[in-house]
């Protein structure tokens, strides 16, 4: 029933203007204005993902998106010249702010950020 087509997924911010320049200009993701006044997100692997503008817009509290990296310390460098803020989680983010494989971490090596909306997102070894 739902297999024809391609999902995407969604989320809100309270800027559309200030989304559109962070997520193509800090970034460097393609991005497109759709017909309904929205944003599209085109990622890698022809991903979609839909950026709507909420008067009400709460930030999300959990990992909306994230971005594989082959080098999570290039990128962080790379993103945080560029004006992107890493959140720093004490006993779990080292001082550029990623989370080592390592304990007490788990899994990959992770950095979060947020987007301007506030929305969580990250940049994690693939």
């Amino acid at each position: 029933m739902l297999g024809n087509n391609a999902p995407f997924s969604g989320f809100s911010v309270d800027d559309i203007d200030a989304a559109r320049t962070f997520y193509r200009n800090i970034l460097g993701l393609t991005v497109t204005d759709n017909a309904m006044g929205f944003l599209d997100l085109h990622l890698a692997g022809g991903a979609r993902v839909l950026v709507y503008s909420k008067p009400d817009h709460v930030p999300a509290t959990y990992t909306v998106l994230n971005f594989p990296v082959a080098d999570i310390d290039a990128a962080v460098d790379e993103m945080a010249a560029a004006g992107v803020t890493f959140t720093a989680y004490p006993g779990l983010t080292d001082e550029k702010g990623i989370a080592r494989a390592s304990e007490p971490a788990q899994g990959p090596d992770i950095a979060w950020f947020t987007d301007p909306a506030g929305n969580v997102m990250s940049v994690l070894v693939d």
